[in-house]
């Protein structure tokens, strides 16, 4: 997902690498872990007090500090949260710097690794998964905005080496006859 937004980013020249990396952070650690961080009910059987809850939103904000690009201003009047974790900031801000670094040099996964993989999860999952239901809710998208979907297939360079326009249009012609 980041080498997609890099690309992106080189794409339409943007250069600031700031805007690259709010954008990593605003499409995982800040959409996803604060979530999780915030809400750990949501992924474990438990009950959320208010105590539990005011830690965990003092560790998620340290969290979203720590992926910000700005430095914040602390003075007497800041937030005593704020100020909790605020020698701490720099050096967490330096990992998430890191990581991002550490991401970019991985090497790129093939689309055949990843076909392979996601077909590993399909057949250890497939009990779990209603897969009807899943096709039924993406064929419902697709005819949905089905022209703009084509049109931006038919735009991107590498949709159209990989012929994705038209093999979509051969599921929904196949889908169309068989509903």
């Amino acid at each position: 997902m980041f080498d997609f937004l890099d690309e992106q980013a080189d794409k339409h020249q943007i250069t600031d690498p700031d805007v690259r990396h709010t954008w990593k952070s605003n499409c995982l650690p800040l959409r996803f872990w604060v979530n999780v961080i915030k809400n750990p009910q949501f992924v474990f059987d438990i009950h959320k007090n208010s105590i539990t809850d005011a830690c965990l939103s003092v560790v998620a904000q340290t969290f979203m500090d720590s992926c910000s690009t700005s430095e914040h201003k602390l003075g007497k009047d800041s937030p005593s949260n704020k100020l909790l974790y605020a020698k701490d900031i720099p050096n967490y801000k330096n990992w998430v710097e890191r990581y991002y670094s550490d991401i970019s040099r991985m090497p790129a996964i093939s689309d055949q690794d990843m076909s392979a993989y996601l077909a590993e999860q399909s057949r250890l999952h497939l009990s779990q998964f209603n897969s009807m239901s899943a096709l039924h809710e993406i064929y419902s998208y697709i005819t949905k905005y089905k022209d703009e979907i084509l049109s931006a297939l038919q735009k991107e360079e590498q949709t159209r080496r990989q012929r994705l326009r038209s093999k979509l249009e051969q599921v929904i012609d196949t889908m169309a006859l068989t509903s």
